[in-house]
């Protein structure tokens, strides 16, 4: 059996060490690498999770995705709440370029609600925000 590392490796060390073990099951080679904690009665629990990012890191793969950790990604589907209302959320109205104060239309369709954003009021025009998604 290959010998334990203490802390887990990561970067080239991962690599080499991956390499240098060609044979061993991933189990083992995870916990070589030292991707594993001890739990109750001194077992063993390999993270294989924790084990395939460090891989990928290693080899310039990123999966995480580049937000800042505040607030929730888009998921372009809401809930109405219990009040009764459906809120739409920063990351869209940022996307749209929409400020505070801006205000829409409401047109209710067939199973479906569209806003249109009313026009600065200078010329009396509209605009669709529609329009600002292909843009």
């Amino acid at each position: 059996m290959a010998e334990l590392a203490t802390t887990p490796l990561t970067g080239k060390a991962l690599l080499q060490k991956v390499k240098d073990l060609p044979n061993v099951p991933r189990r083992e080679t995870a916990k070589a690498c030292g991707y594993y904690t001890k739990i109750k009665n001194n077992q063993v629990r390999v993270n294989l999770a924790e084990f395939y990012d460090a891989l990928l890191a290693a080899k310039g793969v990123a999966l995480e995705s580049t937000k800042d950790g505040r607030g929730r990604e888009a998921s372009y589907r809401v809930s109405v709440h219990q009040n009764g209302q459906i809120v739409i959320g920063a990351n869209y109205t940022q996307q749209l370029g929409l400020k505070p104060g801006d205000e829409f239309e409401i047109k209710l369709g067939y199973k479906h609600i569209r806003l249109i954003k009313i026009g600065d009021g200078q010329d009396g025009s509209e605009t669709d925000i529609n329009e600002a998604d292909s843009e």
